[in-house]
């Protein structure tokens, strides 16, 4: 794959730039058992990278709960709102400044497709400062089918004016992965299995040296 072919690159938020999914486990795991809830390591391992409301969809269709979904969700995303707007710092990826930074000084269009609500985007960004980077934010709420649907993709690639194919994602979770590759776009795995993906790398020195084969930067 030449450089030449990827036209454009699209980041995950959670995992990916912020290292937010410690407090999102923490957060989920104190609700759960709020709401009576057994839920297991290896169950709550497979909703990552959905979002929320399609966690409590799931969690609801496989636990007796008396409330809906949408309840859930409310209340999943006002905690994660008080909690993340309490944080003096939320944490970026290291090296995440610096490729973000590089791949702006080239003119690469870059995109934020996340799994998370626009809001809690919005307070993410906001706490980090990664906001000037990218040329469009989109959050679940501008497609409504949560990854590993590939949906949240398709639209990004849209807003980018690049065809799927030639765009490249960072992703992180099994799930996101699954939508990146089902858009049809070349996908980096960050610190998962690089079966899933086209290739991985545990840190962001290594997607540099990823990336330079795919754009010139």
């Amino acid at each position: 794959m030449s450089g030449k072919s990827v036209k454009a690159i699209i980041f995950d938020m959670d995992g990916v730039l912020v290292n937010t999914e410690p407090h999102h486990l923490i957060l989920e795991k104190k609700l759960f058992k709020r709401l009576g809830l057994n839920i297991n390591g290896q169950e709550h391992g497979n909703y990552l990278g959905l979002s929320t409301k399609q966690m409590w969809i799931e969690i609801t269709r496989n636990h007796d709960l008396p409330q809906t979904p949408e309840e859930l969700t409310g209340i999943n995303r006002e905690e994660i709102l008080d909690y993340f707007s309490k944080l003096d710092e939320v944490v970026l990826m290291p090296g995440v400044r610096d490729l973000l930074e590089k791949l702006n000084q080239k003119g690469i269009p870059l995109a934020l497709a996340s799994a998370s609500e626009a809001a809690v985007v919005d307070l993410i960004l906001s706490k980090t400062a990664l906001r000037k980077y990218f040329t469009h934010i989109v959050s679940l709420e501008a497609v409504g089918k949560s990854k590993p649907e590939p949906d949240i993709y398709l639209h990004t690639a849209g807003l980018l004016s690049v065809a799927p194919e030639e765009c490249l994602v960072i992703e992180d979770s099994p799930n996101g992965i699954k939508a990146a590759k089902s858009a049809n776009m070349i996908c980096i795995a960050y610190s998962n299995d690089p079966n899933l993906a086209d290739e991985s790398t545990d840190d962001f020195s290594g997607m540099q040296e990823i990336l330079k084969r795919y754009v010139e930067f």
